[in-house]
């Protein structure tokens, strides 16, 4: 295959077949990264333009009932404190969220189902949309419920869910779950968050124990299956108290690759879906400085800074070597209007930064 043609008919418009996806996700020279990163960034400004839509993050809880071998905050983990931030303090991070203009919050939490959790996350959406006259948007990324579950947090106020699959392919997906996490049923979710309303986003993680390049095209084609609004996925980084890092130690341990593997699948996926919404996620930045704004650069146009309490960050490991545990959101906040400023892009203030895959979707009803 030539690199050059490919990527002009990506940038036209033209279908990828399977052979050429997986070529993409495999190259490795710098002049062949750059042509891919620069590509992708000509589909990003045709489809999403220049500017950064933020989402003030609030990690509410660790408090979690999976036991998943790549998480950190997986329930079998003893050396976590776990923690549920209250009612005021989650409220707190939404004024902050407000008063920084960012537009919208991520609530994101372990997983959890128990009425009185589902009942206390409707009432703070319900808050949170009081709070300036309505005009923050609210994106949860809370787990699998069910149909009704993601209905009640629909009608309180929610329009956007995150509900990462971690992989599509359930052979693959089964050796990082115990037996009682089913794939069938995290893609039922998917379909209930679609049939309740919201805007819908996944994501996997890269550079698994085990992953090939064919499982990565896999998932880039279940994203198009799925007609996805948003996505959000990046390196997998090894956190050694659960069974995935100590069986698999030093997987991840070139950052470089690593890093560099998390901005392919971010640039071929902004060819292959073009107008859906795509994080920069703090994963990039832990393997290098500058992560985040290079994966602005190969094509992503989300960034969630963290906007909760530092008191419970570093109750909220999914992996290690986290950045930002120790930054307060203020001086975040600063940073990163300087980061994306150097790299000649702005932030998209006080607007919701709805998907514009959505919307074209919902004009199409």
């Amino acid at each position: 295959m030539k690199l050059e043609p490919i990527l002009a008919a990506a940038v036209a418009g033209e279908s990828l077949d399977d052979a050429t996806l997986a070529y993409l996700l495999g190259l490795e020279t710098p002049g062949e990264l750059e042509a891919l990163f620069r590509a992708a960034y000509t589909v990003k400004l045709r489809y999403v333009g220049n500017q950064v839509h933020l989402r003030g993050l609030v990690e509410i809880s660790n408090i979690c009932r999976k036991n998943c071998y790549y998480c950190g905050i997986r329930r079998g983990n003893t050396n976590v404190a776990r923690f549920a931030m209250n009612r005021e303090e989650i409220l707190e991070a939404a004024r902050l969220t407000a008063r920084f203009r960012y537009g919208s919050i991520v609530l994101q939490a372990g997983e959890r189902n128990d009425p009185g959790w589902v009942d206390f996350i409707e009432e703070i959406v319900r808050e949170i949309k009081a709070i300036d006259g309505g005009k923050l948007g609210i994106t949860l990324s809370l787990g699998e419920q069910t149909l009704e579950t993601y209905r009640r947090w629909f009608a309180a106020g929610a329009h956007r869910y995150l509900l990462r699959i971690e992989s599509s392919d359930p052979e693959f997906y089964a050796t990082l779950h115990p037996a009682d996490h089913r794939h069938d049923e995290r893609v039922a979710a998917l379909g209930f968050l679609r049939e309740a309303g919201y805007q819908v986003g996944t994501g996997v993680m890269i550079g698994l124990p085990g992953q090939t390049v064919e499982h990565l095209v896999r998932d880039l084609r279940f994203f198009q299956k799925l007609d996805v609004d948003m996505i959000g996925m990046g390196p997998y980084i090894v956190h050694h108290d659960t069974p995935l890092g100590r069986r698999f130690p030093e997987t991840g341990s070139d950052a470089k690759r690593q890093l560099e593997a998390g901005l392919k699948m971010i640039a071929v996926t902004r060819l292959l879906l073009r107008n859906v919404n795509i994080a920069s996620t703090t994963a990039l930045q832990a393997l290098a400085p500058d992560g985040r704004e290079r994966g602005l650069l190969a094509g992503a146009n989300v960034i969630m800074p963290n906007v909760g309490d530092l008191a419970y960050r570093k109750g909220y490991l999914l992996y290690e070597n986290k950045p930002g545990v120790d930054e307060n959101a203020d001086s975040a906040r600063i940073a990163l209007e300087r980061a994306v400023g150097s790299i000649g892009e702005s932030i998209a203030y006080e607007v919701w930064g709805d998907s514009p895959h959505f919307a074209a979707r919902a004009g199409n009803r």
